[in-house]
């Protein structure tokens, strides 16, 4: 009896160990990794031939979201008896949406019936920390955004105005309109930069905002607070159907 006592804490002892050093490998140690943030992408030589401008006579017309396009957030997270913070980014390629433009390559353009709706129920988390499945976080965020109810995130922009530039492969834009997140609707700007990719439009930009503002709280998860504040990034791409 003795023996198979020893036996069955010997046991004990080791699972508590494994789940020690498991925590300790992510909580405390460095090997943690983040995308680098969306931005645009580098168009194929062949795409750079065809289009050295992001504004051409060709752009008026009414433009729709297509495949490639990204969403997805990166907020920080400070694990227990850490200084640096890690990101945490999660990313989805449901994606829909268009604008129409209007104007021309000299006196510049005006996109209006700006909407970009991201799926968030496909959110995935993309970061990586060793000895971590990150994927669970998705669980956790699909709960405090209650995806159930709000399984989906819209910008819209009622016009945007784009100057006329023949000069440059891609131009910066500010994008003023509005975010819906969680039924809660806010006003924003978004730092943008676009150009045109072979025969698609490409945009690509962030904009920051606070949790707090749409109504929901940071992740409550053991042993890390999540910061308030979040980068809400965007990779978008369109092609022109009209």
């Amino acid at each position: 009896m003795r023996s198979r006592l020893m036996l069955i804490a010997g046991a004990a002892a080791l699972l508590v160990a494994l789940a020690v050093g498991g925590a300790y490998v992510y909580f405390f140690s460095g090997l943690r990794t983040s995308p680098t943030q969306l931005g645009l992408s580098s168009p194929s030589p062949a795409a750079s031939a065809a289009s050295t401008s992001p504004v051409s006579a060709g752009m008026a017309g009414t433009w729709k979201v297509t495949s490639g396009s990204l969403v997805g957030y990166r907020v920080k997270e400070l694990f227990v008896g850490q200084t640096a913070k890690h990101e945490a980014v999660a990313r989805t390629s449901v994606v829909s949406g268009g604008m129409k433009v209007t104007g021309d390559a000299t006196t510049g353009f005006t996109a209006t019936d700006v909407s970009i709706t991201a799926d968030l129920t496909q959110l995935h988390s993309v970061d990586s920390v060793a000895g971590r499945d990150v994927t669970q976080r998705d669980g956790v965020v699909s709960r405090q955004l209650d995806m159930s109810s709000f399984p989906t995130a819209t910008f819209t922009a009622a016009s945007v105005s784009v100057p006329a530039t023949g000069t440059s492969a891609k131009i910066s834009l500010q994008l003023p309109g509005s975010i819906n997140v969680h039924g809660v609707t806010k006003a924003v700007t978004a730092a943008a930069q676009a150009q045109l990719n072979g025969d698609k439009l490409e945009v690509a930009g962030s904009v920051t905002a606070d949790m707090s503002d749409f109504g929901v709280s940071p992740p409550q998860v053991p042993f890390v607070t999540v910061d308030s504040s979040v980068v809400i990034e965007f990779d978008i791409f369109l092609t022109k159907v009209v």
